[in-house]
């Protein structure tokens, strides 16, 4: 029989419900729902706001899920660097701190300074009361059963690390790993694009990576390695060595790594997608010029993507993700695909740019430590 869990789930996901609503969706007995609602609003899981007056009837008070009942910890590890925030349990970012901190500089270091940074925002070295978890997104695959990276291809030396043990056995709190453009696609789809049945979110930063949303949950493939498509092969391209080592992947033609490259070729010094980043809102002419050109390489891998997945919606994040980006996916992604694959799609830039891993590591967060399962668990013992 469906637990209080499974009554704060349905409430979850369609929003405010009279108690009359969760009865007839639940077709639980009034007696049943009445104590499942009555243990939520114990438990804080429940608040009941305003009411709704029918005519010739009495108000009904509208039960909502308490955002207020906890916070979140994220941590957004990127190449050049890290931000760690606190959110509440919509991903509303309340605080946030970034960390200049390497992922070439190791997970030790990296993870150290995301436990620093935790304890500098909420204001203490000991516990982390009223914390859920912390949520922390990585750019390279990862394991779903385990939560560790694996074989990341920027990594250097994050291959199977403990990450949640890491951050558990530090902060007392769980801690849930995902890759980041995994998070930022539930971000983008969550904030941005709630009713979208399918949405792929490209990440165009050092490297090259895609999240994908299908149905409102991140499909990461067998072992966390769907969305790779950085380490596809690109015709025409041999002659350059990709980070994984491998010759003529997307990555080593068309991410910011390689953008940069290009400039510093053309005498504009530049060592990261941050600095393709800065050029691009400079409004460089040059930057605009080669990245535009990367999107076109881009847009012959994204056409394959949405043949075979038929999105809703393709958003480009990342440092490079700007309109000359935008503009060259476009102008290879439709010829190379057929009508009918893109009648519905749309392809923009994220909305929530830099903050949307954020966003979707709280919704992850949220997803996992209060489901039906772990309510129903919590609320037994």
């Amino acid at each position: 029989m469906p637990g209080p869990g499974d009554v704060l789930d349905l409430i979850r996901e369609r929003g405010a419900l009279t108690r009359g609503e969760v009865l007839e969706h639940t077709g639980l007995s009034r007696m049943t729902v009445s104590s499942r609602i009555d243990a939520l609003l114990e438990a804080g899981l429940l608040v009941e706001q305003g009411t709704d007056r029918v005519t010739g009837g009495r108000p009904s008070r509208r039960l909502e899920f308490n955002l207020a009942h906890g916070s979140v910890v994220t941590a957004s590890v990127d190449t050049t660097h890290t931000t760690v925030a606190i959110t509440d349990l919509a991903g509303r970012i309340r605080s946030e701190r970034r960390v200049d901190v390497a992922v070439a500089d190791g997970p030790v270091r990296t993870l150290d300074a995301v436990v620093d940074a935790t304890r500098a925002l909420v204001g203490s070295s000991n516990g982390l009361e009223g914390i859920a978890a912390i949520g922390i997104s990585v750019p390279g695959p990862v394991d779903p059963d385990t939560g560790r990276p694996s074989q990341p291809p920027i990594m250097p030396g994050w291959d199977g690390y403990p990450i949640p043990e890491h951050l558990t056995d530090a902060l007392g709190v769980p801690a849930l790993v995902a890759n980041d453009a995994d998070a930022a696609a539930l971000g983008e789809q969550r904030s941005a694009h709630p009713n979208s049945r399918s949405l792929c979110f490209i990440k165009v930063s050092s490297g090259i990576g895609t999240g994908i949303v299908l149905g409102g949950q991140v499909y990461r493939g067998t072992d966390g390695g769907a969305g790779d498509i950085g380490h596809v092969k690109i015709a025409g391209y041999d002659h350059l060595v990709c980070q994984c080592g491998a010759h003529g992947c997307l990555a080593a033609v068309a991410s910011g790594r390689a953008v940069a490259r290009a400039l510093t070729d053309l005498g504009k010094p530049a060592s990261s997608a941050s600095d393709v980043g800065a050029y691009l809102a400079d409004g460089d002419p040059d930057a605009a010029r080669l990245t535009q050109q990367a999107g076109r390489v881009l847009g012959e891998v994204v056409a394959t993507v949405v043949s075979l997945l038929n999105p809703a919606e393709v958003v480009l994040g990342g440092m490079l993700a700007s309109a000359p980006l935008l503009t060259g996916v476009r102008e290879t992604l439709y010829p190379r695909s057929l009508p009918r694959a893109t009648r519905h799609l749309t392809v923009s830039l994220s909305t929530l740019s830099q903050r949307a891993a954020t966003v979707g590591l709280a919704a992850l967060v949220v997803d996992r430590e209060y489901s039906p399962a772990a309510v129903n668990r919590a609320l037994s013992s």
